[in-house]
């Protein structure tokens, strides 16, 4: 299948809204068959030699990321090390991810851009969908996570519809906070990934696809 690796994942207390241990996080990653995961905690940065021992503890590859919170979105931001002022606005984090070679992935773009209630009908459905097309933090992302293990499959449709029209790569993670969300939806890479600088450059290249582990189905 290739090498498949949860690009979401929260942990406590690094995020307090999680409940999840690292530890078990990893260990739970591991039973349910994936090949990987990253720590994109809520604007929180780990340290690459915590990653790296909680990694080698457990014999299984994790890798250090973050979920910075911006003006006009949530980005996955792998490649970075600490928070900077400004990176509260998406023009300003892609500078310095690409300044660092890093990739950054649009998250869940449904959220505070689309309700279901309030788009019932198709009309206001694919109204939304291309109001949605011209918001700026798609022009800074590598890849938009089509599949968000939170998201319902109407959301996460109306993602991979915004993502298909711009010509934007789909990414998949758990956004997992909890020990039954791991396995959930994850990304499927077609080469080996064995580090960050391997994640990045194949984000970057975009040989990758979402995947609903659920269903085994894979978009993008």
């Amino acid at each position: 299948m290739g090498t498949v690796i949860d690009l979401h994942t929260h942990t406590w207390p690094s995020s307090l809204d999680s409940e999840l241990k690292p530890a078990e996080l990893v260990e739970q990653a591991k039973k349910v068959g994936l090949d990987g995961i990253c720590l994109t905690d809520h604007d929180w940065f780990w340290e690459n030699g915590e990653v790296a021992k909680l990694g080698q503890e457990h014999d299984f590859l994790v890798m250090p990321g973050v979920e910075i919170t911006t003006d006009e979105g949530h980005f996955l931001v792998f490649g970075l090390e600490h928070y900077v002022y400004g990176m509260h606005r998406s023009d300003f984090l892609k500078r310095m991810v690409d300044r660092e070679g890093g990739a950054m992935v649009l998250a869940h773009p449904y959220r505070r851009q689309f309700k279901i209630e309030d788009y019932s009908e198709e009309y206001g459905y694919y109204a939304a969908v291309q109001r949605v097309c011209d918001h700026p933090a798609f022009l800074v992302a590598d890849a938009v996570e089509v599949l968000n293990g939170k998201g319902r499959e109407m959301e996460n449709g109306f993602s991979l519809e915004v993502c298909e029209r711009l010509g934007l790569r789909a990414a998949g993670g758990s956004d997992a906070h909890a020990l039954h969300e791991i396995g959930t939806c994850a990304t499927v890479f077609d080469r080996e990934v064995k580090s960050l600088q391997d994640l990045i450059s194949e984000l970057k290249t975009g040989r990758f696809r979402a995947i609903n582990l659920r269903k085994g189905l894979t978009l993008g």
